[in-house]
């Protein structure tokens, strides 16, 4: 089922429906008169005077708006209270502001209805249009709703970052942003649809001198992940007020929502003279065209419910020991990225940032069933209000056989380095548990305990067998202190009495996930989990992504999977209220070899526990100013389809 509908179907109703007096179709109304008043049109007794076609007609909620002039005195309709521009109401003494006020107040049942409503008896169901509010009282609701929704606001969302802004960035760089698909473990990830540009929409008119909030349509000029181009109808090429909106955001709606919602339609000042029909403008310009689903605002906030709350407890892994975990307690939840408090941290100040569907986190009883290597809390008894988090809330692994032939102990494989995102390194299989779960450890930089091996499950997009950084040109990190250089597997696996694990226990599969090279993002910093920076991506191989942090020097790269919870789409940051970092400033790159650099490699080691050379040391120590060199291989792979990828083991 698309995501969009087609105005079309929208347009055929309304010319099925009745027509008002001046020929305009209820379906574009920006309101549509009401239906109890409709009923009693025959009634009528006063003749109506036709409203001035120089003055552009939209209708809301029963009355007729047109673009005051500013010269025009106020009145007030004597049958439902509403204030306007005098000349926009009917009848020849402007007593009434639509075709139904005017009719109402002179059929006898409504006549009868207000006697019965100055009598303080209950109005009848003819009279429902007795019910409406005064137009100032509509005001002083809604600037108490709109009160209420920016004071929760402030308290969600995170502190904008000053000066950066992802329109200014996209539009000054022409730049394209990975779209919203590309992302299943993000709002509206999978129920995005068919959203792109021509999309038609809803949306308050900045351009506007009326003291109350009013909207117009618009189009989709350009998409950029939540975040579209928009342009008001009628400015056809000029991009004069074009503007940039999140399409998740409060204040966009799709077509027709003005007119179930009661609220006015309202041309930009720009344009307001260039047509003198602005009802059939708008019925040309919106057939055929679609629009967002009337559900769309519904499956925004579904989309954003979270399973996770505060106060769970899970086993995660410990930052400074990363071969065992620890019991950890949820702190909060934004947009899905959990602060994970350590449970013996008595300031709550040691803490984990992950998203809930991290491969980092598990269930409580996770590390014993599986054989992993577990911190026991001092805590020995569950602190008020804390509560194990439920099993089936974690992401699931596929099941594997085992029973075959499986990874064994001490085999050679490569793994993305843990302590650093950048490296794809040699490795071992330094003990294999349950449930297809391997602890890995990286050749030459071991700890002597062994409290640096890591946990990846073999069916893990960051561990490939011997050979693929090889055949598909990306630089393999030897181990420290190798210097038989360039390096070679077969060579490497002969002096080491060692065999490589077999090819076809590695998983293979490459989805279709959309992504190309150039992209823009939002990307968690792996090596800073709190932080979540504007990004891009660089390489493709298969379904590996290398992101670059905008603005950061190449060495902070990051092999990421394309499936992975800490990539977003742009405007993710924005519609969860949770802090963006913008690109380094010019003065932060020039100095990033020098103080700022040591800083961020600080901050990172000490993060992630143990510190360790970067794959940029590693080769000024190892090659002294060698290249690898590589057979001739595959070169990056934009295409989505599988492929087979790794290289023949050599016997």
């Amino acid at each position: 089922m698309e995501n969009t509908k087609d105005l079309t179907e929208h347009t055929s109703r309304a010319g099925r429906k009745r027509r008002d007096s001046f020929g305009m179709f209820d379906g574009y109304d920006s309101c549509s008169e009401d239906t109890s008043s409709s009923s009693s049109s025959d009634e009528s007794e006063e003749e109506v005077a036709p409203l001035p076609s120089s003055l552009p007609i939209i209708k809301n909620n029963g009355q007729v708006y047109t673009y005051p002039d500013g010269k025009s005195g106020m009145a007030t309709c004597e049958m439902c209270g509403m204030v306007g521009v005098r000349d926009a109401f009917y009848s020849k003494t402007k007593r009434f502001c639509s075709v139904s006020c005017s009719r109402s107040y002179s059929s006898n049942s409504k006549k009868a209805s207000i006697l019965a409503r100055l009598q303080g008896k209950p109005p009848t169901k003819k009279a429902k249009v007795l019910q409406k509010q005064p137009l100032v009282a509509k005001l002083a609701a809604y600037a108490q709703y709109q009160a209420t929704l920016q004071n929760q606001a402030k308290t969600k969302a995170a502190v904008p970052v000053e000066g950066f802004s992802w329109g200014n960035y996209i539009n000054s760089n022409s730049f394209t942003a990975a779209p919203v698909t590309c992302f299943k473990h993000a709002p509206m990830g999978t129920c995005w649809g068919d959203i792109s540009e021509g999309v038609r929409v809803e949306v308050p008119n900045t351009d506007c001198s009326l003291p109350t909030k009013v909207f117009w349509i618009a189009g989709i000029v350009k998409l950029a992940g939540y975040n579209a181009l928009l342009r008001y109808e009628g400015f056809e090429n000029d991009s004069s007020l074009d503007f940039w909106c999140n399409v998740c955001g409060s204040d966009i709606h799709p077509v027709g929502w003005c007119a179930t919602s009661g609220k006015p339609l309202v041309p930009p000042r720009t344009i307001q003279h260039k047509y003198t029909n602005w009802k059939a403008f708008l019925v040309k310009r919106l057939t055929g065209a679609k629009t967002l689903p009337p559900d769309f605002s519904q499956k925004v906030s579904e989309s954003m419910q979270y399973p996770f709350k505060t106060s769970m407890r899970v086993e995660v892994v410990d930052k400074t020991h990363l071969c065992r975990t620890r019991v950890a307690v949820v702190e909060s939840v934004i947009g899905g990225r959990l602060r994970l408090v350590y449970e013996e941290s008595e300031d709550k100040t040691d803490d984990f940032w992950c998203h809930m569907y991290s491969p980092l986190i598990h269930h409580i009883g996770w590390s014993r069933s599986i054989g992993h290597r577990f911190k026991r809390s001092d805590i020995t008894k569950k602190q008020d209000g804390h509560f194990d988090a439920p099993p089936h809330l974690f992401m699931k692994v596929k099941e594997v056989d085992a029973a075959g032939e499986w990874f064994k102990e001490g085999m050679k494989l490569e793994a993305i380095d843990p302590l650093n995102l950048s490296a794809i390194c040699v490795a071992t299989i330094r003990k294999v548990l349950a449930d297809g779960y391997l602890m890995i450890g990286i050749d030459g930089s071991e700890a002597a305990d062994g409290s640096d091996w890591f946990c990846y499950h073999a069916t893990s997009p960051s561990i490939f067998p011997v050979g693929f950084c090889e055949i598909n040109m990306i630089e393999l990190t030897p181990p420290r202190g190798y210097t038989k250089l360039p390096f070679k597997w077969f060579d490497y696996l002969r002096e080491t009495d060692s065999i490589a694990a077999p090819v076809k226990l590695f998983n293979k599969e490459v989805p279709n996930h959309g992504f190309h090279v150039g992209m823009k993002l939002e990307a968690v910093d792996l090596m800073e989990p709190r932080l979540v920076c504007v990004a891009t991506v660089t390489r493709i191989i298969h379904r590996l992504l290398r992101i670059h942090f905008d603005g950061w020097e190449d060495e902070y790269d990051q092999w990421v999977d394309c499936e992975s919870p800490d990539l977003y789409p742009v405007g993710w940051c924005q519609l969860t209220g949770y802090q963006l970092q913008p690109p380094a400033p010019q003065s932060s790159r020039d100095s990033q070899s020098s103080s700022s650099k040591q800083k961020k490699k600080a901050k990172s080691q000490q993060y992630k526990g143990h510190k360790k050379m970067t794959s940029l040391q590693l080769k000024e120590e190892l090659l002294d100013g060698e290249e690898y060199s590589f057979l001739q291989g595959a070169s990056d792979q934009e295409s989505n389809g599988s492929a087979s990828y790794y290289i023949k083991q050599e016997p």
